[in-house]
């Protein structure tokens, strides 16, 4: 079982905590990463690439002229795809494409997630992280004197002075518990974990 130290705002030592090895000591494969991370990639896609079709442009459905006698090609309404201004024949269609990797594969992700912040030392275990206030410049100086730059900092419960100070900072990332994922793990140079968490995180990936 790993022991990491606790320590709070101010990179003080507290004391320590042990971290459970079914979930921060498991093998690491990249494939598996790289199959929960691309699916998580998939859904962000927004598909959302289309056309008008024939049925869908705004016009008369009137004949435009009589089927024989012309001389001309035999024509129906105005909406037709060779016209100008006409619906398009084979054109994209809003579409998905998302795509779900099985629970007990996600789940093994997560802790080898989990496993390699600890063993590249960028996992940082807080005891609580409050503010009095809403103030960024407060919420700066906390993550200068952690060291931070970049952080992925997890979360017990909503936070409301702690995600609304750091909202302004591109590189910082709040998120609950329930949110953990692999994607923002991985994204982050540092992973926060306030001590809280450490329970909640070993119900759901042991359930």
């Amino acid at each position: 079982m790993a022991t990491v130290d606790l320590l709070n705002i101010n990179a003080e030592k507290v004391s320590q905590v042990n971290l459970p090895e079914s979930i921060f000591d498991v093998p690491v494969k990249s494939c598996v990463l790289h199959d929960v991370v691309t699916m998580q990639l998939a859904g962000k896609r927004s598909g959302s690439a289309s056309v008008k079709h024939r049925s869908d442009v705004r016009g008369s459905g009137r004949k435009l002229f009589r089927q024989k006698g012309t001389g001309r090609a035999r024509r129906g309404d105005i909406k037709a795809p060779l016209l100008r201004g006409g619906g398009s024949v084979f054109g994209p269609d809003p579409k998905s494409y998302a795509y779900k990797v099985s629970k007990k594969v996600r789940k093994l992700a997560l802790k080898m997630a989990l496993t390699t912040k600890l063993n590249e030392d960028q996992l940082l275990i807080l005891d609580k992280f409050e503010l009095e206030q809403v103030k960024t410049k407060d919420f700066v100086e906390i993550m200068r004197r952690l060291g931070i730059d970049k952080g992925l900092i997890i979360t017990e419960e909503y936070n409301k002075n702690l995600i609304l100070s750091s909202r302004n900072l591109s590189e910082v990332k709040i998120l609950g518990c329930e949110a953990l994922n692999v994607y923002d793990v991985l994204k982050y140079d540092k992973l926060i974990l306030l001590e809280p968490t450490l329970k909640k995180i070993e119900e759901r990936l042991q359930a």
